[in-house]
């Protein structure tokens, strides 16, 4: 146990360049925004108009039929990306961890600092994946923290305002985990693969937890929340924590906006089930737009492998074919992810054969 647990914690120990904080730059009410900011590739970017475009829904209370399980393979095969509604995680526990969430980016820059990012950690407040003086930067800020196993906490980036913040992200990682393990039970009956060969992989997952702040901004349209990107994980779970839109999904070269259901997950799947699945499913490049007048506040909970094994095609999907993916460690997987930018789908690009 005391190796794996100091294996991981090395892991992490990357850290990224210290850049200003967004959320302060932004109530300076700049006539112009630096120019670390601007993005003019995205002038050329097309966003699709068709509202009838929309992510599929899954109703996690039918999964026990046929039909609603055919709907959470076409939404992993086609899509990658999907709603789950009737999933089971408590309102309560919901709305707790939005309000949470919410009072923590509320609070004065020097209170939300005591938690901040330290040399030679990826955890706490701040930035990540900024590897670099020159390269452009998001309009966000986040709190990333390693939420499960409990073992792997470091409390220290924890935050103790609001008061009941530590309860909350307890009981939120913990139902997330079950509802991460319901879905990768159906998920395995849907590839065709040993349930029980895939559960062992997350028994004792690494789960962190990402609150995504995204201030407004007078120059929306020329800059982004979050860059192109697919999740180095196996799925990603997306809490939308207030009204504002800004989740945008890439498919057949458009950008295609997500309007979230109230009360609704939005899950991806991430690179590492598209290597599990030896690509029968496929990780999808998102990114996140800001609006010029409201601020916009999201919470993601990645579901990774635990420690010790590899992320690789599953043996029983490459009996008969031919594997498309290379198996690595996942900590040389998790290093490769995070000492780099945020950069489409270049973990994909690395795996591949």
């Amino acid at each position: 146990m005391e190796t794996m647990v100091e294996s991981t914690v090395q892991l992490e120990r990357f850290g990224y360049l210290p850049v200003e904080n967004v959320q302060a730059l932004s109530s300076k009410k700049l006539d112009n925004i630096p120019s670390r900011y601007i993005r003019p590739e995205i002038e050329s970017d097309v966003v699709s108009a068709d509202e009838s475009l929309q992510i599929p829904v899954i109703n996690v209370s039918k999964l026990d039929h046929e039909d609603e399980q055919k709907k959470l393979h076409f939404a992993c095969k086609d899509w990658g990306f999907f709603q789950i509604i009737n999933h089971g995680v408590a309102d309560e526990v919901i709305e707790k961890m939005k309000t949470d969430a919410q009072e923590f980016f509320d609070l004065p820059l020097e209170e939300k600092m005591v938690c901040a990012q330290v040399p030679g950690h990826i955890e706490g407040y701040g930035q990540v994946f900024v590897v670099s003086e020159n390269q452009k930067l998001d309009w966000s800020d986040m709190i990333f923290l390693i939420s499960q196993p409990a073992h792997l906490r470091d409390m220290r980036f924890w935050p103790t305002k609001p008061p009941s913040f530590r309860e909350t992200m307890e009981k939120y990682t913990t139902e997330l985990h079950k509802l991460m393990i319901q879905l990768m039970k159906l998920i395995a009956n849907n590839l065709g693969t040993d349930p029980e060969m895939l559960l062992s992989l997350f028994e004792n997952e690494i789960q962190s937890i990402k609150m995504n702040y995204y201030p407004p901004c007078a120059e929306a349209s020329k800059v982004l929340g979050a860059s192109p990107h697919s999740d180095a994980t196996a799925l990603t779970l997306l809490l939308h924590a207030n009204e504002v839109e800004g989740l945008q999904i890439k498919r057949d070269q458009k950008w295609v906006p997500v309007k979230p259901i109230p009360g609704a997950f939005t899950v991806n799947v991430g690179d590492v089930l598209e290597i599990l699945s030896n690509g029968e499913y496929k990780s999808i490049e998102h990114r996140a737009v800001v609006d010029r007048e409201k601020e916009r506040l999201s919470i993601a909970s990645f579901h990774n492998q635990k420690m010790g094994t590899q992320i690789g095609p599953l043996p029983d999907l490459v009996k008969t074919n031919k594997a498309l993916y290379r198996s690595i460690p996942v900590e040389e997987f998790r290093k490769m992810k995070l000492t780099s930018k945020q950069d489409g789908k270049f973990m994909i690009r690395k795996m591949k054969l």
